[in-house]
């Protein structure tokens, strides 16, 4: 995958998949440490023991599917990044993924288009609440879908596709603000 962004979706479409109705994700940037920090955590079924040992195996699926790609390429990038992928999974509790990148590091891809990312899921599955935050050296800044459409009165679907586009730029607007060091 060409981008970071597509890790996210692939990993937050596997965590609703095992039912989540909450998916934080949070980015950290630490230039000080050289350090960029992926980690996504799910309410969702979690994974007992035997499919937790089997889950960084490409011809492994808990799914109707033939391989498991997602976790298996993100462990690749992580080890070529000269970081590592962690995976902590109870079954009922939900899972977290946490893979570690150095920042500099010239085969790390570029983070992508993660507001259309992000959007592309909270518009599809408006039943999840998603929080994001991401942090840079000393900027930060978050969100979560269920507070935001409690703020702006959306019931529904029906509600949401009206304002993607505005939701959109603005979570732009804040990533754009996070790069730049603002």
């Amino acid at each position: 995958m060409k981008e970071l962004a597509l890790h996210i979706l692939d990993i937050m479409e596997n965590s609703i998949r095992a039912n989540a109705s909450k998916i934080s994700v949070s980015l950290v940037e630490d230039n000080r440490l050289n350090q960029f920090i992926l980690t996504i955590q799910d309410n969702g079924k979690g994974m007992d023991k035997e499919v937790l040992a089997r889950v960084r195996d490409p011809f492994f699926t808990g799914q109707n599917k033939k391989v498991g790609m997602g976790i298996p390429l993100l462990e690749q990038l992580a080890s070529m990044c000269g970081g590592k992928l962690d995976i902590v999974s109870r079954p009922g509790k939900g899972t977290t993924i946490q893979a570690t990148f150095q920042r500099n590091h010239i085969d790390l891809p570029p983070l992508g288009n993660l507001p259309e990312t992000l959007m592309v899921l909270f518009a599809s599955h408006p039943e999840v609440e998603i929080e994001y935050e991401h942090v840079r050296d000393n900027c930060r800044w978050s969100f979560n879908t269920k507070r935001m459409s409690q703020e702006l009165g959306l019931q529904g679907p029906q509600d949401i596709f009206p304002v993607l586009q505005g939701i959109k730029e603005w979570i732009q607007y804040h990533e754009n603000q996070i790069q730049e060091g603002v």
